[in-house]
């Protein structure tokens, strides 16, 4: 399998990635990417308050929830990330008792023509976080413009295993939607170490923040973001 490094390395703007990894220690890590392109997008920054992984506005910016959003939310034996407004629905159908394949089913793309966003998002059962669903809801690629729902489940991750999707493929010019999922090998450590791994590999003309996160304690994010030195 290829790297992560080189898997983000082939894809200068990937737009928002969502990652889960077993690093070489043995633990299990979630990791929540952005990038941007345009002014707005790349004034974000990530922060993390309570048991949430807040995207929010580095100024006083208005708010516009296809950029600002909570990212990850840890509720009641649950950790859910993705890359919008999706994750509160899906956290919300697990504390209802829902199964994770259900709760990730019935969203939509973004509504934000002519790219179609998709909206990506993981579940992590905190007692078995071995496992993990992905889910995608991704607008088809003809004329149709109901919504196409992948769910994948992953399990059993050996040391230095990683599953990631992201929204886009790009050369940084040209913008399709991502692919529905990639496999690829982590030599990062522990979870800081997996943080340095993927803010490398993100092109520097495109990468705004990055957070890497253990199911039990997401208020113990590691950040990065563009304006740090």
């Amino acid at each position: 399998m290829p790297s992560l490094r080189n898997l983000f390395q082939a894809n200068r703007y990937p737009g928002r990635s969502v990652v889960w990894a077993r690093t070489l220690d043995g633990a299990m890590c979630g990791g929540y990417l952005l990038t941007g392109r345009s002014q707005a997008s790349r004034e974000r920054a990530l922060r993390v308050s309570d048991q949430e992984l807040i995207v929010g506005p580095t100024g006083p910016a208005a708010n516009d929830p296809l950029r600002h959003y909570v990212a990850a939310m840890q509720r009641d034996g649950w950790l859910v990330f993705g890359n919008g407004e999706q994750v509160s629905t899906v956290a919300d159908r697990l504390l209802e008792g829902q199964p994770a394949a259900v709760a990730l089913d019935g969203l939509d793309y973004e509504p934000d023509p002519p790219i179609f966003t998709p909206r990506i998002t993981v579940i992590v059962d905190v007692s078995s976080p071995a496992d993990a669903w992905f889910g995608a809801a991704l607008r088809s690629l003809g004329d149709r413009t109901s919504t196409n729902v992948l769910t994948l489940s992953v399990r059993d991750l050996a040391p230095g295993d990683a599953v990631l999707m992201t929204t886009y493929v790009s050369d940084g010019h040209r913008i399709v939607t991502g692919e529905p999922f990639l496999e690829g090998l982590t030599t990062a450590a522990d979870q800081g170490g997996l943080l340095d791994e993927l803010w490398e590999a993100l092109d520097p003309q495109f990468r705004v923040a990055a957070a890497t996160f253990t199911p039990h304690h997401l208020a113990d994010a590691t950040l990065r973001h563009a304006s740090q030195r």
